[in-house]
């Protein structure tokens, strides 16, 4: 299997807990280099030893022809000219969350790939959480029947804040709700209302910490709510049809083994607690309700670069659509075109 060679933009921690830990166990990725603005010589010693160069001239980095594909993890507001440029050098290019800030921006980067015969997509590896899949897996086999209302949460508990002011694509909004939503827009597509309440709770000022985003489809809704002041874990999903209900506590644990040096291929690596297992409670064809555990899907962040692999080296589809990526920029950014509450119509 001929091998995909990989650039990193960015040597800070998600670079080294959620993009190297994933590919270099990969047998068809090979890691060449890593672009960071300064030297780390203690942080960089591991990975020289794997092989990997470092680089502290951008144009140089960009100008390695072995280069094939250029991930993006730096700071939210650089994706946009970061992606730009690489594209420019014909690189295929994987960008780190929040794609970028304005839906211009992003339909600008799609058009300059195309015209350049290369790919470019957000790094969004959320979709490959266990209680996602345990999600999608009871919505896709219909257990629950027609939808109602379908609730995620993604909740902390941080009382201590301060003001903080900066671009929108520093918000809560574009650093956090973009998962969320990404993974909805993935299951449901686009769509016909959204009604945002966003907002700071803790200081009252400055970017927010709080989003309560409904997304409205034809005959259900999707809340998507989360905040830095919840003591008392709500459920991670909670799903309610016509036929019944499923629940879920508990987050993906892959960020908790990462945290604690667990790392991909070890042994139990991601696997959810027993007693965080989804509670499916329905009335299956015949009318009888059944209550039962749903076993949570092994989560991999390194599926997102598998799908990737195949679309840049087979032809396969991408994972995240050109058309997905458009809608989640445009929720992201009309969550700030009017003061909050506010519902807006997308076309």
């Amino acid at each position: 299997m001929e091998s995909l060679k990989i650039g990193y933009i960015g040597f800070g921690k998600s670079t080294k807990r959620y993009h190297l830990p994933y590919t270099l166990i990969r047998k068809n990725l090979e890691v060449k280099a890593i672009y960071n603005r300064s030297k780390k010589p203690a942080e960089e010693l591991p990975y020289r030893e794997r092989g990997i160069m470092f680089s502290y001239d951008l144009d140089e980095f960009l100008g390695d022809g072995d280069i094939q594909l250029v991930v993006i993890v730096t700071a939210a507001p650089t994706h946009f000219e970061f992606a730009k440029k690489a594209i420019l050098a014909k690189k295929h290019v994987l960008v780190e969350k929040p794609f970028v800030e304005t839906l211009e921006q992003a339909k600008e980067l799609l058009a300059l790939a195309k015209s350049n015969g290369v790919l470019v997509m957000p790094f969004q590896n959320r979709r490959f959480d266990g209680d996602f899949l345990a999600a999608k897996e009871v919505i896709e086999r219909n257990y629950l029947g027609d939808l109602i209302e379908v609730e995620t949460h993604y909740d902390y508990f941080r009382p201590s804040s301060q003001v903080n002011n900066g671009p929108l694509c520093d918000t809560f909004v574009y650093g956090h709700a973009v998962h969320l939503i990404d993974r909805m827009v993935y299951l449901f597509g686009r769509p016909q209302k959204v009604y945002y309440d966003v907002k700071n709770v803790r200081v009252g000022e400055g970017l927010d910490d709080y989003h309560d985003i409904h997304l409205f489809y034809r005959g259900f809704k999707v809340v998507v709510k989360s905040q830095h002041l919840v003591k008392t874990p709500y459920p991670q999903f909670l799903i309610h049809g016509k036929r019944g209900s499923f629940i879920k506590y508990g987050i993906d644990m892959q960020e908790a083994d990462l945290k604690a040096g667990i790392m991909p291929g070890d042994a139990g690596f991601g696997e959810d607690n027993t007693f965080s297992y989804g509670q499916l409670d329905y009335l299956n064809q015949n009318g009888d309700t059944i209550k039962r555990e749903l076993k949570t899907p092994l989560g991999d962040y390194g599926r997102l670069y598998d799908n990737f692999y195949e679309a840049i080296m087979n032809g396969a589809p991408k994972l995240i659509t050109d058309e997905q990526i458009l809608t989640v920029v445009e929720i992201l950014e009309r969550a700030y075109e009017a003061e909050s509450p506010h519902i807006v119509t997308l076309s």
